[in-house]
C-alpha cells in the first residue's frame, strides 16, 4: 500500500504545524544557549528538513547543533539528492564515504546513477555502481558496459533478468543488443513468452512475439491477444491452426473470456471444443473457469456445473463456491453436501464450520448443531462470534499483555539503525522509519521482534505491533494489535458523524492498520483510505475545510472526513454498519446491484455469498474488529447480530445503555484455540 517514493517525498505535515514549528525553532533559537534537548532537535530537524529538500546549503543553518543527531545525515543527503543532476562524484563520493551504511548513503547512490544514466557518463557511472541496486541499474549497467565496447554474454549478464516476466524500460537496449548478437534464441524467447504468460503480461508476450518469425510469431501473438482482448481471440480461434501453441492460446482466451463474459465464453466452448484437440489439462481448466464464474454470477445451472467438474479440475476455490452457490439458495442439503466434498482441512476452517452448524439448524439437528455453534464460539473471530451469538455464549476473548524482557530492550534501543527508526518515527517520516526499521531487525527472531514492537507501540508507532503480533499468543496482545489511538479524535469525530465509535476503529484498523501515510494503487490515502476526489465531496457536502489529498496524511483530517463518509454509507443502507462496510470497500453501487439480486438472504448469508473475495474478508474481518474495539471501549461488546440487522431492517445506534455480552476466557480454550482467527 505505500508508494515507492524518495526521501524527500515526505514532509506532509500540514501547512499550520510547519508555522507552529518555525515559531518554536525562532523561540528556541534566541532564548536556549545550552545543548538543545532531543524535543529541540526534532524540531531544528523538520524544520532543516524541509529546507534541505529545496537543494543547496541552507539547511545547515537550521541545522546547527544537529551534527550528533542521528538523522543528521538524512538532511545532507535531501538537498544532494535535489541538486542530484548536477553533482560531480567526489561529492557523491565523499558522502558514500562518510556514510557507507547508511541508508542515505545507499538512496544518494541510486539516485545519482539514475542520473548519470540519464546523461550516459558511463564512465562516471561505472565508478560508483555496485550490483544488486535494481533492475533499471542493473539494465544501465549493462549499457554503459555495451557503450564502453563489451559485449553481452546471457549467462552472466542475462539469465537473471531473463526470468523477470516484465522489465523496466531501461532493459528495452539491452535486450535489442541481445537480440541483434543473437543471444535471444527461440527456445529462450519460449522460456520468457510461457513466464509472462502465467503472470498475465500480455506486453512482455506482444514484445517478444516480434522476434520470432513464421508460425512462431503468429502464435506468440495469438497468446498475447488472448491475454489483452480474450473476445477477439476466441472469434478469430476458429481461423487457427491446431497446433500446441494455438491450443494454448484458444484455451487462454476462453479461460480469461469466462471472467469477464459467461455467456459469451459458453458459446466460444461450444465452438472451438470439436475444433481443437485440446489436452485433458487444458480442458479441464476451461471447464474450470466456465463452471467458477458462472457460480460468482449466480447462475441457475452453476450449482450442477460446479458439482460435475472433473475431479482433478476442482480446487478449494471451486469446491467453496459449490457451497457458496447452496447457501445463496439456501438449499441446506446442498450445502451439507457442498461441505462434505471439501477436504479435511477446508473443512476446518471457521467458515465451513459455522455453515455447518447453519445447515444442520435448518435440517432440524438442534443437538448437532448447537455443539458445533458451542465449539466455534470458543475462538475471537467473526465466524466464532456469529456462533456465540447462535447459542447465547459470551464471547470467548483472552487478553495477554507482552511479556517484559528490560535486558532485551535495552540492547534494541542501543541499536544505531532502531535509534533512526524511532526517531524518524517521532519525526513522521513513517516511509523512512520503516526502512530503517526492516534494515535494523533483518536478522531479528521472533522474541526480538516482538520486544521492539512494544517498544514502538510505547512510542505511538501502532502499525509495527499490528504487523508482527500476528500468530501464536502474540494474537492475544489485544491492547497492542488494537491500539485505541486516542489522540487522533476517533471517538468525538464518530459521535459527531453519528456512527458508532468502535465502527470507526474497525474500518481504520482494516484499512490501514494504523499507518497514517498508508497509500494504494487507487490513490487512496491514510488511516480509513480516502480517494481525494471522495474526501473533497465529504468536505463540501459536510462544510468542512479541505486543503487538497495530501491534507488526508494528516490523522486528525482524514478521521473527521472518514467517519463522515463512513455516515454517508450508512445512511444509504439503513444504518446497517456491515452493509456501509461491504460499500466502503466495494463501492455503493456494487452492494446495491447485490440486494437487487440477494436481498432477501439473512445478513451472515448474504456476506458469504459476496462475489469478490476481498469484500467478503473485509465485511467479516471489520464486524469482528467492532466487537474487539467495542470491548476495549466499554469492556463489554454489542452483540455482532446486533450490528448485522437483516436487510431492510433500521438499524440502531448503540449507546452507553445498549445492553451488551459479556466477555471472557472460557477455561475450556486451549492457547492456540484463543489465539486463532483475528488476523490482522
Amino acid at each position: 500500500m505505500i508508494p515507492n517514493a524518495s526521501p524527500a517525498a515526505h514532509a506532509r505535515r500540514p501547512l499550520s504545524y510547519l508555522l507552529f514549528t518555525l515559531a518554536a525553532w525562532c523561540f528556541l533559537a534566541a532564548t536556549v544557549h545550552a545543548a538543545p534537548s532531543l524535543a529541540e532537535q526534532r524540531i531544528a530537524f523538520q524544520q532543516a528538513w524541509a529546507v534541505a529538500q529545496q537543494g543547496g546549503d541552507g539547511w545547515r543553518s537550521w541545522a546547527k547543533g544537529l551534527t550528533g543527531y542521528p538523522l543528521y545525515p538524512y538532511l545532507e543527503e535531501a538537498a544532494l539528492e535535489h541538486d542530484v543532476d548536477t553533482l560531480d562524484r567526489a561529492t557523491v563520493a565523499g558522502f558514500l564515504d562518510r556514510h557507507p551504511d547508511l541508508l542515505p548513503a545507499a538512496d544518494l547512490r541510486r539516485a545519482w546513477l539514475r542520473s548519470q544514466a540519464r546523461q550516459q557518463h558511463w564512465d562516471d557511472f561505472l565508478a560508483l555502481y555496485q550490483p544488486g541496486l535494481g533492475d533499471t541499474l542493473t539494465c544501465d549497467a549493462l549499457q554503459a558496459k555495451l557503450a564502453q565496447g563489451g559485449t553481452l554474454d546471457f549467462e552472466s549478464d542475462l539469465a537473471s533478468l531473463w526470468d523477470r516476466p516484465s522489465l523496466p524500460n531501461a532493459c528495452d537496449p539491452v535486450l535489442d543488443a541481445a537480440h541483434d548478437a543473437g543471444l535471444l534464441t527461440n527456445a529462450r524467447l519460449w522460456t520468457r513468452i510461457d513466464r509472462a504468460l502465467d503472470a498475465g503480461q500480455g506486453g512482455t508476450v506482444a514484445a517478444l512475439a516480434g522476434w520470432l518469425s513464421g508460425d512462431e510469431g503468429k502464435a506468440a501473438a495469438r497468446l498475447a491477444q488472448a491475454l489483452r482482448d480474450p473476445a477477439a481471440a476466441v472469434a478469430d480461434a476458429m481461423n487457427w491452426p491446431d497446433t500446441p501453441r494455438h491450443r494454448q492460446a484458444a484455451a487462454l482466451a476462453l479461460k480469461r473470456l469466462a471472467r469477464r463474459d459467461t455467456d459469451a465464453a459458453d458459446a466460444g466452448w461450444q465452438r472451438l471444443a470439436p475444433r481443437f484437440s485440446f489436452t485433458p489439462t487444458q480442458r479441464d481448466g476451461v471447464l474450470y473457469a466456465l463452471a467458477l464464474f458462472h457460480a460468482t454470477d449466480f447462475d441457475e445451472h452453476a450449482l450442477v456445473r460446479l458439482a460435475s467438474l472433473p475431479a482433478d479440475a476442482q480446487t478449494d476455490t471451486s469446491r467453496e463456491w459449490r457451497a457458496r452457490v447452496a447457501l445463496a439458495r439456501q438449499d441446506w442439503p446442498a450445502v451439507l453436501a457442498a461441505i462434505d466434498a471439501m477436504p479435511a482441512g477446508q473443512q476446518d476452517e471457521d467458515e465451513w464450520r459455522y455453515f455447518r452448524a447453519r445447515a444442520l439448524a435448518a435440517s432440524g439437528q438442534a443437538a448437532r448443531a448447537n455443539a458445533l455453534y458451542a465449539q466455534l464460539a470458543q475462538e475471537p473471530t467473526y465466524y466464532g462470534f456469529l456462533a456465540a451469538d447462535r447459542v447465547q455464549d459470551a464471547y470467548a476473548i483472552c487478553p495477554l499483555d507482552p511479556p517484559d524482557d528490560g535486558q532485551r530492550e535495552q540492547e534494541l534501543l542501543a541499536r544505531p539503525g532502531l535509534q533512526r527508526a524511532f526517531e524518524l518515527f517521532a519525526v513522521d517520516l513513517p516511509q523512512l522509519a520503516r526502512r530503517e526499521w526492516s534494515r535494523a531487525l533483518a536478522d531479528a527472531d521472533a522474541t526480538t521482534l516482538r520486544v521492539a514492537a512494544r517498544l514502538a507501540y510505547e512510542r505511538g508507532w501502532y502499525d509495527r505491533a499490528v504487523f508482527t503480533y500476528s500468530s501464536g499468543d502474540a494474537l492475544r496482545y489485544y491492547d497492542q494489535r488494537f491500539p485505541l489511538a486516542s489522540q487522533d479524535g476517533v471517538v468525538p469525530q464518530a459521535q459527531q458523524a453519528g456512527i458508532d465509535p468502535s465502527w470507526a476503529y474497525a474500518i481504520a484498523r482494516a484499512e490501514s492498520a494504523w499507518m497514517s501515510d498508508a497509500h494504494s494503487g487507487a490513490d487512496a490515502r491514510g488511516l480509513m483510505q480516502l480517494v481525494p476526489a471522495t474526501a473533497a465531496q465529504v468536505a463540501r457536502k459536510n462544510g468542512l475545510a479541505w486543503s487538497g489529498g495530501e491534507s488526508l496524511y494528516d490523522p486528525a483530517v482524514n478521521i473527521m472526513l472518514g467517519t463522515r463518509y463512513l455516515a454517508q454509507m450508512a445512511a444509504r443502507f439503513n444504518g446497517a454498519p456491515w452493509l456501509a462496510s461491504a460499500a466502503y470497500n466495494a463501492g455503493p453501487n456494487k452492494v446495491d446491484q447485490w440486494l437487487v439480486e440477494r436481498g432477501s438472504l439473512p445478513p451472515d448469508l448474504f456476506v458469504a455469498t459476496i462475489p469478490y473475495h476481498e469484500t467478503r474478508d473485509y465485511v467479516a474481518r471489520v464486524m469482528a474488529f467492532a466487537v474487539i474495539y467495542d470491548w476495549r471501549l466499554s469492556g463489554k461488546a454489542l452483540p455482532l447480530a446486533s450490528r448485522m440487522p437483516a436487510i431492510g431492517q433500521p438499524y440502531s445506534l448503540p449507546d452507553v445503555h445498549t445492553p451488551r455480552k459479556d466477555v471472557m476466557c472460557p477455561a475450556t480454550a486451549s492457547a492456540d484455540q484463543a489465539a486463532a482467527g483475528v488476523t490482522h
